[in-house]
């Protein structure tokens, strides 16, 4: 497609093979250490010291090499150290978001209210099968079927994900109301939503900017200390449990009415009162026919599921240890949104109940494109853009990495762990879960 171009130097993260213990004794280790490519040879490598305990991932002699980047076997192995089944090369500084969009063909665009009306009849008939499992499953098979319910649950999210994005309908009323709707058995307000996931589409990693998934910042570590708060963000955000941290995100940004303006909280009011009918309207239906064990059952565990893909789906779209936040000034629209997001494949029950909100990447390049035509753009950015593109398949040595080793945002290596900040606390958790966490791969 485009012939030979100059790439920019990169930060990767290399998992060190061996790590030095308290004891000085060598232990192996898949912890994600982070070193900058330079433009000269990547043999120059900071210090020898540093050097012995990185992985060292060099092109064999005369590897053709993409720019100043790396070359492409050592973008291979690095990809499967890190848990991906491709990273891409470093997108060119003269690509445009516009240039890509371009390339797309006419008919992702086109909205086709069969399949969108579908969608909406799949969630809700998805989601009614899921609570008849849950009424008749034996106690020991309540986990399966929660797991799917939330499932489905996911599904009532990606339904008004579209109309937020106007990809639902040509009637924007409509939308609105489908969104209010699909939202509210959440409790998630959908306009407060729709305004905040609109700005992390037009600031997708870029620093401070960003409103979904943001590192956290050196500064605010040191603040944090050994306070209980410090103590509850690094135990949430610094653990697995990072995988329902949206429920964090749902709490504290999209029910703080200073956090919108004048003109925009009549919206958020009404958002509001539907949430507020089904808290005080239907789930009190619930627990009268089912007492709170019923309202645990029927309801909190499905919606705890929702949360897992909801952080999930997030986490992996959109932190790796070789992808970096940017400041303003140097921040990119297309190598945010095409080569900074990542496609991620999951089973195909979770695709299908999540109407393919997984294939990630051309709703980042144009937030128009309804899911059901997601598959066909997605197709078409591999055949344009591929060589740009990171791509996974769910693995376990992805989410280790990200959840054990991508907290803090570092301008020279793009993360650090939490016990790798100057003057924080050394828990023995953050290295517990990285010799425990599994770490099996699959591309």
């Amino acid at each position: 497609m485009q012939g030979s171009m100059l790439h920019r130097p990169s930060s990767v993260c290399l998992p060190s093979r061996v790590q030095a213990s308290k004891a000085g004794v060598a232990r192996p280790s898949l912890r994600a250490r982070c070193i900058r490519i330079p433009t000269v040879a990547l043999a120059q490598r900071r210090s020898t010291a540093t050097a012995a305990s990185a992985a060292q991932v060099a092109a064999p002699s005369g590897q053709p090499r993409l720019g100043s980047g790396l070359g492409v076997k050592e973008r291979q192995a690095l990809a499967e150290q890190l848990g991906y089944r491709q990273i891409g090369a470093d997108l060119p500084d003269d690509v445009t978001l516009s240039q890509v969009i371009g390339t797309l063909p006419k008919e992702v665009f086109k909205l086709n209210p069969i399949r969108a009306w579908l969608a909406v009849a799949t969630s809700i008939v998805s989601m009614a099968a899921c609570l008849y499992l849950i009424s008749v499953s034996p106690w020991y098979m309540l986990p399966f079927a929660w797991a799917l319910a939330g499932t489905a649950f996911t599904g009532f999210f990606v339904v008004g994900h579209d109309a937020g994005h106007r990809s639902f309908s040509k009637n924007k009323l409509l939308e609105d109301i489908v969104g209010t709707l699909m939202f509210a058995p959440l409790i998630y307000p959908f306009e407060p939503w729709r305004i905040k996931h609109n700005h992390h589409h037009a600031h997708t990693n870029k620093l401070v900017e960003d409103t979904a998934w943001h590192p956290v910042m050196q500064e605010e570590v040191k603040d944090w200390g050994e306070s209980p708060k410090g103590k509850i963000f690094k135990f949430f955000l610094g653990t697995p449990l990072k995988l329902w941290a949206s429920v964090g995100h749902w709490a504290l940004w999209h029910f703080d009415i200073s956090k919108f303006t004048d003109k925009q909280r009549k919206r958020v009011y009404v958002s509001w009162l539907a949430c507020a009918a089904f808290a005080f309207g239907v789930l009190p239906a619930v627990v009268a026919a089912t007492g709170w064990a019923g309202l645990a059952k029927y309801w909190l565990m499905p919606w705890l599921g929702y949360h897992f893909w909801m952080s999930t789906f997030t986490v992996i779209h959109h932190t790796a240890p070789h992808i970096p936040f940017k400041p303003a000034e140097s921040w990119n629209a297309a190598q945010a949104q095409l080569a900074g997001t990542v496609h991620c494949d999951f089973p195909a029950w979770v695709e299908f109940l999540t109407h393919d909100i997984s294939v990630h990447v051309p709703h980042h390049v144009n937030s128009k494109i309804p899911w059901y035509n997601l598959r066909k753009a997605n197709d078409s950015l591999r055949k344009n853009w591929g060589q740009y593109m990171t791509e996974a398949t769910f693995n376990w040595r992805m989410i280790k990495n990200i959840c054990a080793e991508c907290h803090v945002f570092d301008e020279q290596s793009n993360y650090r762990a939490f016990d790798e900040v100057e003057g924080a606390s050394k828990w023995k958790i953050f290295d517990w879960q990285r010799r425990f966490m599994p770490n099996t791969y699959s591309a």
